[in-house]
């Protein structure tokens, strides 16, 4: 491909993805319409695509967020390795406000660990040590996920293009240091409407949620980026992605660092 043809094709995506999320309608795979769209291509789409975010809403990235970090949602997905999106301050919510569905096209809710860092990680061969070393804090947290695909049906370089389904996430108030913790063998219950949906361990993100972050900031490296002092880091769902329907109310609880609940209104 022609390098104009790459740009074209890369804004026109973007410009897609970013349509489709202002106006909630979903759109159809892209693999479909455009079979160079590979997984680095994807990435260039997700940079354009925030780009615009953050020209639109006049905002600023403030992180990351990793997505398929589970074995199983691998396999589901025909993947070898997860995948990464930008957080912007945009899509922070707060604990105690009431969350609108009306924004969303069909959202759904995980249970992460969220980790802020002091340090900046640089790969190419940051460790999980290394990923504990430079965090500052942990903390409970909900991911809003939304995919702007029809169905939630996309390939890898779907999701990628589309931020890897970001759409908001809430931490929790509470921070705590990582070094008091076994996060692999961390806890956690997620309830909706008071009932238990599942439960799950920081295990469950790569073997150990640290590990999700040190591979992120390998990856990084190959496109000349960084995780930075001050940035937050989503590290990857402890459990399936719950729908939401308004009225739901969901808590994460995890063992140590408390909990974090989100209410959803229409």
């Amino acid at each position: 491909m022609a390098n104009t043809n790459v740009v074209n094709v890369i804004d026109q995506i973007a410009n897609e993805l970013f349509e489709a999320e202002k106006n909630k309608t979903s759109v159809n795979k892209f693999v479909d319409r455009f079979p160079e769209l590979d997984e680095t291509l994807a990435y260039q789409v997700q940079e354009k695509l925030v780009e615009l975010k953050c020209e639109a809403e006049n905002t600023v990235r403030i992180g990351r967020k990793l997505g398929l970090t589970s074995k199983a949602k691998q396999v589901m997905m025909g993947v070898h390795e997860p995948s990464y999106g930008v957080l912007l301050e945009s899509m922070q919510l707060y604990e105690g406000e009431k969350i609108s569905i009306a924004p969303f096209i069909h959202a759904k809710l995980e249970p992460e660990i969220a980790f802020v860092f002091k340090k900046e990680l640089k790969g190419p061969h940051v460790t999980v040590a290394d990923v504990l070393a430079a965090t500052e804090f942990i903390a409970p947290a909900v991911e809003i996920i939304d995919s702007r695909f029809q169905g939630f049906s996309f390939t890898l370089a779907d999701a990628v293009a589309d931020n890897s389904s970001s759409s908001k996430f809430i931490i929790g108030d509470r921070f705590y240091s990582p070094e008091k913790f076994d996060l692999k063998l961390m806890g956690m219950v997620f309830k909706k409407n008071g009932e238990i949906i599942s439960t799950g361990a920081g295990a469950a993100v790569m073997g150990h949620p640290a590990r999700a972050i040190a591979w992120l900031a390998n990856k990084l490296y190959k496109v000349c980026q960084s995780i930075q002092p001050g940035e937050v880091v989503l590290s990857g769902s402890l459990s399936g992605a719950e729908k939401i329907e308004p009225g739901d109310h969901f808590s994460a609880s995890f063992d140590g660092i408390g909990t974090v609940e989100a209410v959803f209104t229409e």
